[in-house]
């Protein structure tokens, strides 16, 4: 019971600090003069991030379903929430700047890396999975399926840290930057931590 308060109090948290955000998003870059163009590396990000974030969650969900792991299972609902929060407050962004969230731009072409993302098997940015592994980790279970999620995590988590230090550079939002710089450093944490749970399983983040 102690357990189920303290998520609950630090989703509440979480909801809070994202809707605190989005108003300082709505105060540094929400006016009709000086909210970003739909073709500024702030939508762009706004929306691949989106995107990128969406399947990581779909991954997390799936992993949870597929091991009794508290270790695993405690990492993947982390991730879910935080990364769901996360994309809602981008969906946000774009909606108080009156932009689409969807682009006919290939994906990364505000990073001016659109030729790199082949959406090939559904993989359309860099570091995100196919539709071919999604499949077989929907195939598998225990410590299998939570060594092919901890694969699958790093190498996506590695694809949107490139994405968040674009934004870093490129992003003239300033509550966006730093968001950005958030996900730099919170993922580059779980990406160390995700190395140490696949050596205790005899594994690597090599596929």
């Amino acid at each position: 019971m102690k357990q189920v308060g303290w998520i609950a109090g630090t989703s509440a948290a979480v909801l809070v600090a994202a809707g605190a955000i989005t108003y300082a998003v709505a105060e540094d870059g929400g006016s009709d003069t000086d909210a970003p163009s739909a073709n500024s590396a702030d939508a762009g990000f706004a929306r691949d991030m989106a995107v990128h974030h969406q399947q990581a969650v779909e991954m997390s969900y799936i992993v949870r379903d597929r091991t009794k792991n508290e270790e695993v299972r405690r990492l993947a609902y982390d991730i879910a929430q935080t990364q769901s929060n996360q994309r809602g407050m981008l969906l946000g962004w774009l909606d108080l700047w009156d932009l689409p969230k969807v682009s006919s731009a290939a994906p990364m072409t505000w990073m001016g890396m659109g030729d790199m993302a082949s959406g090939k098997d559904g993989a359309l940015m860099p570091g995100m999975a196919t539709n071919t592994q999604l499949k077989k980790l929907n195939t598998l279970s225990g410590k299998q399926a939570e060594i092919l999620y901890l694969q699958l995590m790093t190498s996506h988590h590695q694809g949107g840290i490139h994405m968040a230090e674009g934004c870093v550079e490129k992003c003239t939002v300033g509550v966006e930057k730093k968001l950005a710089q958030g996900m730099v450093d919170a993922q580059q944490s779980e990406i160390e931590l995700m190395a140490g749970m696949l050596k205790a399983r005899g594994a690597t983040a090599d596929q």
